[in-house]
């Protein structure tokens, strides 16, 4: 309940704050590429329950059909006003929505999409046990994934290989302290990442 309402008293004022920048982003993207302004894709929250993660579209249209990774600083997928986005971390800002939905917290494992989760040892499947979030553990650590998946001969051999079981150790490390005193602490890594 205490996290519920700390999610709730941060992210209402920083819809209100934001959204001078929220409407500017959004004509950008708007006028960059032809499509919808957000991007909705189904990810498994807790309980393994699906839901649709908030984003603004930094890719062209049909661009998920062609790999749900992304890899490299410039995936050809991503639009112009897109790769700005995702180097700030901007095209995330819509999942202060999905916060104030419920179906996300600030910080909790960041919500996979059903094929990837499917693959999901028993122990690695305690991820879903609890709310995910917008960041974490794994979030800081693999800040420069895309960077790391851009040089693998084989990147989504590499992601289910290396990195996704990598992130998990680090969600279910989140699990065991988990607590308005880490929480506290992700979000000021995060900025902190964020802002060097």
């Amino acid at each position: 309940m205490i996290k519920r309402i700390f999610d709730i008293l941060f992210c209402l004022p920083m819809c209100i704050v934001l959204s001078p920048l929220f409407i500017l982003i959004a004509l950008f993207v708007k006028f960059d590429s032809r499509g919808p302004v957000f991007y909705l894709q189904e990810r498994i929250g807790l309980n393994a329950v699906p839901f649709k993660i908030f984003k603004f579209r930094s890719m062209h249209l049909d661009a998920d059909t062609k790999g749900l990774l992304t890899v490299g600083g410039r995936d050809p997928r991503i639009t112009n006003v897109g790769y700005f986005l995702r180097k700030y971390k901007l095209d995330e800002l819509p999942q202060l929505f999905n916060v104030l939905l419920d179906t996300m917290s600030l910080v909790g494992p960041r919500p996979e999409v059903k094929k990837y989760v499917e693959m999901y040892s028993q122990e690695q499947k305690r991820v879903l046990d609890v709310k995910p979030g917008i960041t974490d553990y794994a979030s800081i650590e693999y800040s420069n994934e895309n960077e790391i998946l851009g040089k693998a001969e084989n990147p989504e051999e590499v992601y289910i290989k290396e990195v996704m079981p990598a992130k998990l150790k680090l969600n279910l490390k989140y699990i065991e302290e988990k607590g308005l005193g880490t929480d506290m602490k992700i979000l000021f890594l995060t900025m902190k990442k964020i802002l060097k």
